[in-house]
């Protein structure tokens, strides 16, 4: 498994698997498929800033998953939190993709001077859950019913990792 950062060639397999997170998972709560116009902008973005999307490729050369972080939140004061994102083609899911990505994914966190890295997840996703806390991410938080998808509410657990040690740096 070859895991790199993404290019632009990769945007129609990585569009394949956030569609498929839309219509068939809890994974993500958007409702509406998206072509590739919309991930190539998206990734666009995320360089523009110097963050990361991460793709693992499988053995025939196809994108096996994706992974990526952004800003926890826009002000000031949490520059050094981000959150993140990682999906796994659905014939791929519970062979370790997903913890290589996240491994790398962590240390370019880390490279970028970043200090905690979130996760926010369908509480009722334990495979999910259980991957992060082998990954040394620890429960922080639970809310109940924020969001919806598939008629039904949905909870959101918060996930947190510590990155690094060290003072913030003042302004």
């Amino acid at each position: 498994m070859d895991i790199r950062d993404a290019t632009p060639a990769d945007i129609p397999g990585i569009t394949r698997i956030y569609n498929d997170a839309v219509l068939n998972t809890t994974a993500i709560w958007n409702e509406a498929e998206v072509d590739e116009a919309n991930r190539m902008a998206w990734l666009g973005d995320r360089n523009k800033v110097g963050y990361p999307v991460l793709v693992a490729i499988d053995g025939d050369g196809a994108v096996a998953g994706y992974a990526s972080f952004g800003d926890w939140r826009a002000w000031d004061g949490y520059r050094h939190t981000v959150e993140h994102s990682v999906y796994v083609r659905s014939d791929q899911r519970g062979k370790g993709v997903g913890a290589a990505m996240m491994s790398v994914l962590m240390e370019r966190a880390r490279g970028c001077g970043k200090h905690v890295m979130v996760a926010g997840i369908e509480a009722e996703n334990v495979a999910s859950i259980r991957l992060h806390e082998r990954l040394g991410f620890e429960k922080t938080g639970h809310l109940k019913q924020v969001g919806t998808k598939f008629g039904r509410w949905l909870d959101l657990a918060f996930l947190q990792l510590t990155l690094g040690s060290g003072e913030p740096d003042v302004r």
